[in-house]
């Protein structure tokens, strides 16, 4: 060992009895009388357990982990107890060419570490190597690093759940919310403000009971896992608001914790579970904060950076970038697999979270020749009978050579469908061409999920995402304006498919109002009117707005917040949007648990799905091919087949008319049996339609242009009945 590898000296070496306990549970575990460690490192020589005081500032007592079984350093302090703050100095080698970056100098974060104490203070002595050095991450930095890292907690596990219970929302009746924690509650006027942007604001009966009403059925939370606020954010007075920069799996960032307590996140859970909704957490396992061969030594890379990193074969100095951030976590290695597959256990066991959505899942998936389905991480996700019970989302690309795999994911994962919102988006822009890939989308593409048993709901769809433009800006703005980041206008995508209707930004032009306004209701209930599971972002079912930013990533600020501030068009859309959560609820047939493919079904004489154009007939080669056609029918048959058992269904059928021509359109209403008529349910154009409308087969329905419609199939007596009520 170098000079400069040698033990630093401690703040203080107080004697404490330390006994070899075991290799397992990995991370720190109280059992009632003393404390377990247990830290894996393959290449390891030494490791050093460091103890804190209570507020982490004051290193105390340095021990050597006393044993090492199966590539496990290991301890026992029967002293111990919850509130112990700790962290580690792993010995090794440092040699960066073969993968190695040990340096006993850097505090290290525990990769199993229960929750965090303090903040990460940027500091140069947080890095491994000496900055400014030639060859820089080659040399070797002897600065203690301790005061400037995030400090371990030992935590007592023990709560009382209650009369919790799992919600266990069926996938076909999954309506997801997208929201950011500290987000969705800074700006809202019933969340007292000393627990604004924290779990316990999310509690808040007035949020909840507004979450509720709006008819999701889960919440997907940004990511929560403790996280490092990039330094060159700081440095412009921005920081990572969106947290996709995890540096600890099992902690929930220190921010969110109003009361500094972990109960205080499995409180939010029961209270989301009692109001009837369930919980999706956003998990960014595919790379961690600690970047590239330049970035900081806080965590895995000074644990064993050749085992918790995919590392360039030809010169493990630097990193495979798939994710597009400095380094890509390898989950082909068993304890980088275990570490993962562990912190999802303890969210969905310990912490009673519902499912998971996976951050450019497509890493978790590959090997080191690309991307395989059957891959261990994921084939472990599904044969454990914890996670296999719960939602498995993944977000099915990442920056790497075939990254693109939507559709590619094995049966039990569902997925983010980025073909349905760029399709869409195309369609009510009016582009040519789209009618037939827009049908597609209406039936949960088929084309990409209907193999292997996989069934609709597979398929994630989604117009906006927490990255983008949100829906209002979606219709207000034709670029990006993202100056506020401070990276010139360069950050964020400029392939947004928007379109301003005629003016860059807000208006008082009545015109483009109102029709920014109808094309945001054709949205909305493309989306859930379609089959799949549909997600909305927070703030869009009321016409929130980023003023055209489309990367808030570092905007914890009221553009990355949402405004509870509604004025009339916001009120108006989140009735309309009430509407059709309601619709999509009411009628099976919106959310069918089989694809429904178009062929007569001969045993029970019906299609599932009929397209139909706006003479009434079917749809011909030629109307499909057609790159001017923009008005299309969808006959939904409730007596389709709904299950493998060959039987009638008894759903209402339904005929969804869609028309993305700025003109009027004649539709025929295609025929009915004797004694039934079309009833309109819901139209775009007017929103406040309520009453029932009767419409007979044949009779020319003037559909207006850019409008959505549905209609329903009811027989006459019903028709009465809704006509007495609507009187009275």
């Amino acid at each position: 060992m170098s000079e400069s590898q040698k033990k630093p000296e401690p703040a203080a070496a107080e004697p404490s009895r330390i006994r070899e306990g075991l290799p397992f549970p990995l991370g720190a575990t109280w059992d009632g009388l003393g404390v377990n460690f247990a830290l894996f490192s393959a290449n390891a020589t030494k490791v050093e357990l460091c103890l804190f005081d209570s507020t982490g500032e004051q290193e105390l007592e340095r021990i050597e982990l006393p044993e090492y079984t199966d590539e496990i350093y290991h301890g026992y302090l029967p002293d111990a107890h919850p509130g112990l703050v700790y962290g580690y100095r792993v010995y090794g080698p440092y040699e960066p060419q073969n993968g190695h970056r040990f340096n006993p100098n850097k505090l290290l974060i525990d990769p199993y570490a229960k929750q965090l104490v303090g903040e990460l203070r940027w500091s140069e002595a947080l890095f491994g190597y000496t900055i400014g050095h030639a060859d820089a991450d080659l040399s070797f930095d002897e600065r203690d690093s301790a005061a400037f890292v995030p400090k371990c907690k030992v935590i007592d596990p023990a709560y009382t759940w209650g009369r919790d219970q799992r919600v266990g929302v069926p996938w076909e009746r999954t309506v997801l919310y997208e929201a950011h924690v500290r987000g969705i509650s800074m700006r809202h006027p019933g969340v007292p403000e000393a627990v604004r942007g924290t779990f316990a604001g999310l509690m808040n009966d007035e949020l909840l009971g507004h979450i509720k009403q709006l008819g999701v059925s889960a919440i997907e939370l940004l990511p929560i896992h403790a996280f490092v606020n990039d330094q060159h954010l700081l440095e412009k007075n921005l920081n990572n608001y969106w947290g996709y920069n995890s540096i600890a799996f099992f902690a929930p960032h220190p921010r969110y914790l109003a009361n500094g307590k972990i109960a205080e996140f499995k409180e939010m859970v029961a209270h989301l579970h009692d109001a009837g909704l369930e919980v999706i957490l956003d998990v960014v396992y595919n790379h961690t904060a600690e970047g590239n061969e330049q970035g900081p030594t806080l965590s895995m890379r000074g644990i064993d950076n050749a085992s918790y990193y995919r590392l360039m074969p030809e010169d493990k100095r630097f990193y495979i970038n798939d994710s597009g951030t400095g380094n890509s976590l390898d989950l082909s290695h068993p304890c980088v697999l275990q570490l993962v597959t562990d912190s999802l256990r303890y969210w969905a066991g310990e912490m009673r979270v519902d499912g998971f959505r996976f951050d450019l899942a497509t890493i978790l998936g590959r090997y080191h020749d690309g991307f395989n389905e059957r891959h261990s991480f994921l084939v472990a996700c599904r044969q454990d009978p914890l996670l296999s019970a719960v939602k498995l989302i993944a977000e099915p690309w990442d920056c790497g050579p075939g990254g693109y795999q939507v559709g590619n994911f094995a049966p039990g994962w569902a997925e983010w469908n980025d073909r349905f919102r760029d399709t869409v988006r195309a369609f009510w822009k009016g582009d040519g061409g789209q009618l037939a890939d827009f049908a597609k989308r209406l039936t949960a593409s088929g084309d990409l999920f209907n193999r292997r048993g996989r069934r609709p709901y597979a398929s994630v769809n989604f117009i906006t995402a927490h990255d983008g433009f949100t829906l209002r800006d979606l219709v207000s703005y034709n670029h990006k304006h993202n100056e506020d980041n401070d990276e010139n206008n360069q950050d964020g995508s400029n392939h947004n498919i928007s379109w301003n209707h005629g003016v860059e930004g807000p208006t008082d032009n009545p015109e483009i109002k109102a029709l920014r306004l109808r094309q945001m209701r054709n949205f909305f209930a493309t989306l859930l009117l379609s089959q799949g599971t549909p997600m909305i972002v927070a703030g869009d079912e009321f016409s929130r707005t980023q003023h055209g930013n489309n990367n808030a990533y570092c905007q914890d600020s009221e553009i990355g917040w949402v405004n509870w501030d509604l004025d009339e068009e916001g009120a108006a859309l989140l009735k309309f949007v009430k509407r059709l959560t309601k619709l999509r609820h009411t009628y099976p047939v919106l959310h069918r648990s089989r694809f429904l493919v178009g062929d007569y079904n001969a045993a029970i004489g019906v299609k599932d799905v009929t397209w139909l154009a706006p003479d009434g007939n079917e749809m011909s080669l030629e109307q499909w091919q057609d790159s001017q056609g923009r008005c299309l029918g969808m006959l939904l048959d409730g007596r389709a087949q709904v299950s493998g058992i060959i039987r009638p269904g008894a759903d209402a059928t339904l005929l969804l008319i869609v028309n993305a021509q700025h003109d009027k359109i004649p539709f025929s209403l295609p025929e009915v049996p004797q004694g039934e008529h079309w009833n309109c349910l819901l139209d775009t154009d007017r929103p406040n339609l309520r009453k029932a409308q009767r419409h007979d087969f044949g009779s020319a329905f003037a559909v207006s242009g850019r409008s959505l419609l549905l209609f329903e199939l009811q027989r006459d007596e019903d028709a009465q009945q809704l006509l007495s009520n609507d009187s009275a």
